[in-house]
């Protein structure tokens, strides 16, 4: 079976805010069948940061995620703020914000989406490489994040065990070490 597009019927705004617009939209199916609400996140794009030292290290964050209602292991990463076209200079201005480490060289690895299904936002892949500590922390209001500089290889080793437990981080994390040659295809 071939799957046929579906239609949109209606769009209604549930709740809109500066971090989400909350649609439900009514959808046909390919084969008739009415959908309604189908609920649909808007929010920004984000911006996933792997970056590796001059020494084959991996800086880290460690924050509270309310979703885990735990403290997680990330990597750095966060909003692409309205005005910003560059996925990579995004990426520095969050990595040096939350770590207080630079790097030369920032660069977009791949786009992808977060929840095709729900959300229509994108996350941006960056992979700065000669990271280095430059300056404090510049944290947002409610942000709470220690850095970690963990070798390459012992988190690599802790993924199927959940060091890092954000999939979305994971598969980051796997695709820019692919780029570069740091694993295997």
């Amino acid at each position: 079976m071939t799957p046929k597009p579906w239609r949109r019927t209606g769009n209604r705004t549930v709740h809109r805010d500066r971090w989400v617009h909350l649609r439900a939209e009514s959808w046909e199916t390919g084969d008739g069948a009415v959908l309604d609400p189908w609920y649909m996140l808007d929010w920004p794009d984000v911006v996933n940061v792997v970056a590796l030292t001059p020494d084959s290290r991996l800086v880290l964050v460690r924050q509270f995620r309310p979703g885990l209602g735990a403290i997680a292991l990330e990597l750095p990463g966060g909003m692409v703020e309205p005005g910003e076209a560059d996925p990579a200079e995004a990426a520095r201005r969050e990595f040096t914000e939350e770590t207080g480490y630079d790097a030369p060289s920032f660069h977009l690895v791949t786009s992808l989406r977060n929840d095709p299904a729900h959300a229509g936002n994108r996350v941006h892949v960056v992979l700065a490489e000669g990271a280095v500590p430059t300056s404090g922390q510049r944290l947002d209001h409610g942000e709470e994040i220690a850095v970690e500089v963990l070798p390459l290889a012992s988190v690599l080793a802790g993924l199927a065990e959940g060091l890092i437990g954000n999939a979305n981080h994971v598969g980051s994390l796997l695709l820019a070490l692919r780029e570069r040659g740091r694993i295997g295809a």
